[in-house]
């Protein structure tokens, strides 16, 4: 194959996965506090002077969109969202990860946990847990009362490198080493919206489904003129 056609699939490559990245946006614009992610492209040239010189684009990174999404009321006791910096910690089975989705539930065995079963970790590390029944009142530091008395502190973290965050799934993220978070306000009774602009991310795909197309029938007009080089050349 030619350069250019070489030059073409690795564009063609980066918008497919651009459009994936773009689809999941709209897809998750109702899940409470999902990040808004963006694909990366960056440049491959070769000089001159190692043959034939060449320029490709890969579009293999991905940026999250850390900016804040909206607030929703909801009067749960348990639903926790976050004005400002930071992330929640919850254990997994796969380890430690960040979250900004705020829904939880009391444990049977008094620890706070996601939907899915995952413990929510406070300022030290540990699982934050809570007398069960009774009312659970929270400050805007984290720190959680039962009966008037403090009985934990939700802790709220960041990665140490900012560019060691991976988003995982969902809502979910890996963020390497981590340091805690000070300057953040916890809110109690409400969620923390998605940060997808639903018009900007369907107007964002139709741009890249048009560069997709127009990359496409470049391919297909090469796939011809090769074709009719080769035909002509047998006659």
């Amino acid at each position: 194959m030619e350069s250019t056609g070489y030059v073409t699939l690795g564009r063609q490559s980066g918008l497919m996965r651009e459009m994936q990245v773009v689809a999941n946006n709209i897809a998750n614009g109702g899940t409470a506090g999902f990040r808004r992610e963006g694909v990366v492209f960056s440049e491959f040239v070769r000089r001159a002077g190692e043959g034939p010189s060449l320029s490709m684009a890969r579009g293999e990174a991905r940026h999250v969109d850390l900016r804040e999404g909206g607030l929703q009321q909801t009067g749960g006791s348990f639903d926790f969202a976050i004005r400002g910096e930071g992330f929640f910690l919850i254990e997994t089975p796969a380890g430690q990860r960040l979250t900004r989705a705020g829904a939880f539930l009391p444990g049977p065995d008094g620890a706070i946990v996601t939907p899915e079963g995952h413990r929510l970790l406070d300022a030290g590390g540990a699982a934050v847990l809570v007398p069960p029944g009774g009312q659970i009142a929270m400050g805007a530091d984290g720190t959680l009362s039962a009966g008037g008395q403090p009985v934990a502190r939700i802790g709220l973290w960041l990665p140490e490198d900012p560019l060691a965050l991976r988003h995982e799934a969902g809502t979910l993220f890996d963020g390497g080493a981590l340091v805690p978070v000070d300057g953040a306000r916890l809110v109690q009774g409400a969620l923390e919206d998605s940060n997808v602009n639903p018009v900007e991310e369907v107007a964002r795909l139709i741009a890249v489904q048009r560069a997709y197309e127009f990359g496409q029938g470049f391919l297909d007009r090469e796939d011809e003129r090769v074709r009719s080089v080769i035909r002509t050349l047998g006659e």
